[in-house]
């Protein structure tokens, strides 16, 4: 069903309740359609209302500062891993055998070496890692 707005001749603004468009057109043809006021079969549909919707537009929320963050797990790696420099690999594997302590280490390692450790089935992860004295990245 569809509810269409409708005024007669007159002025008298009524509305209307139809299986379709065509169903409208074919019962107003007919002298079916007249306004319940004043009996005038002179009916034509009412432009329906425009209706727009206004969005509220939000300030975009301010993403993460990444710059920021990479600063902060580099000063987190500098402060809670021992630096074992090019040492890592017998490190790593020393630590992974209990040959040594078990601490958290950093370093680096070569291709080579970094196989040997997959192989053995140490887990490590690779950090780029800027020096002291260098600034991260922009």
């Amino acid at each position: 069903m569809i509810a269409f707005d409708l005024q007669c001749s007159r002025g008298h603004v009524f509305e209307g309740w139809f299986a379709s468009n065509e169903s409208f057109e074919d019962q107003k043809l007919r002298g079916l359609v007249e306004c319940p006021f004043c009996s005038d079969r002179a009916v034509q549909r009412m432009i329906p209302a425009v209706s727009v919707k206004k969005s509220i537009r939000r300030a975009p929320e301010k993403g993460p500062d990444y710059r920021k963050l990479a600063i902060e797990v580099m000063e987190y790696i500098r402060n809670n891993f021992e630096d074992v420099g090019t040492k890592f690999t017998s490190e790593a594997l020393k630590i992974h055998y209990g040959a040594s302590e078990q601490r958290n280490i950093r370093g680096s390692a070569t291709e080579d070496e970094e196989k040997i450790l997959s192989e053995e089935g140490v887990q490590f992860f690779k950090l780029p890692l800027a020096r002291k004295e260098e600034k991260p990245p922009n």
